[in-house]
This record gives structure tokens, C-alpha cells and sequence, in this order.
């Protein structure tokens, strides 16, 4: 397995890189998972696209427009 690294921006501002494993790039869902459990581990397992207007990647979409947070996943 390969290490990426996700960076992304928390609701305070602050840069943070999360290191995550897997054999090809994260995609921008995979990535947003991995920061939503990082950020609010109560709500991890929550499906998101249960409710209606539903989108290829919706814990992206709701970390992007609730908390105004965005990631890259990077090759380490």
C-alpha cells in the first residue's frame, strides 16, 4: 500500500495533514471521509446520501459548504 497525505484547512483556520493508506489516490469522497472522521468522530458512520438531491460525493459537499473545509490527497 502507498501513503498519500490529505491536506485540507479545519474551521479554525488552521492547515493539517492526515495520512491515509491505499493503493491508488484517494478520491475527493474517500479523502472527505477520512477528514470527517478526523474532525467529528460522533457522526463518522452518518450516510449522507440518505436525504434528498443526492451527489456522487456528499460527505465533500457537506464538509465543503457546513464547515468550509476542502482537502488534496498527495502522494508521500
Amino acid at each position: 500500500m502507498k501513503e498519500w497525505e490529505i491536506t485540507f484547512v479545519d474551521q479554525k483556520g488552521v492547515p493539517t495533514r492526515l495520512p491515509i493508506r491505499s493503493e491508488q489516490c484517494p478520491s475527493a469522497e474517500e479523502a472527505a471521509l477520512a477528514i470527517r472522521a478526523h474532525l467529528f468522530p460522533v457522526i463518522e458512520k452518518a450516510d449522507l446520501n440518505d436525504f434528498e438531491g443526492r451527489v456522487t460525493a456528499p460527505t465533500a459537499k457537506w464538509l465543503e459548504e457546513q464547515n468550509g473545509v476542502r482537502s488534496r490527497p498527495f502522494r508521500r
